[in-house]
């Protein structure tokens, strides 16, 4: 068994530890605003379309 002081010891610091953890600013990120867009199969016309461009913009 642990001696008192050291048990208080202990909760203070798990206190002292919540109470920086609930003081920290957060930013909540509103998950359920934007739903995904439905996945459409790709036709022959786009695959044809398809390819890569490069900009150099220096």
């Amino acid at each position: 068994m642990l001696p008192p002081f050291i048990i208080d010891q202990i909760r203070r610091r798990e206190e002292d530890a919540l109470r920086q953890e609930l003081d920290r600013p957060r930013l909540e990120l509103p998950m359920d605003v934007y739903h995904p867009a439905p996945e459409s199969k790709p036709s022959d016309d786009d695959a044809a379309e398809r390819g890569v461009i490069i900009l150099d913009l220096g």
